[in-house]
């Protein structure tokens, strides 16, 4: 069952995403992470730092979790 990640606006970022669900630890480190590992976002990979996330979205990070953002 994926954690649900409360969104209070109308899209994240997917470097804040990382930040707010506690996968990194401060936002300079997204884009280092971001080169590192693999990010899925409805089952199509992507590493975009801006890539927007609404509600209903569904984040992979192998070895790290499935993240759902909800409202």
């Amino acid at each position: 069952m994926p954690e649900k990640i409360k969104l209070n606006t109308e899209f994240i970022t997917l470097g804040q995403f990382l930040k707010l669900a506690d996968v990194i630890q401060s936002g300079g480190m997204a884009k280092w992470f971001l080169s590192e590992n693999d990010i899925f976002i409805n089952g199509e990979q992507d590493q975009r730092r801006g890539r927007k996330l609404r509600v209903g979205d569904k984040i992979h990070i192998p070895g790290h979790g499935e993240f759902l953002i909800t409202e």
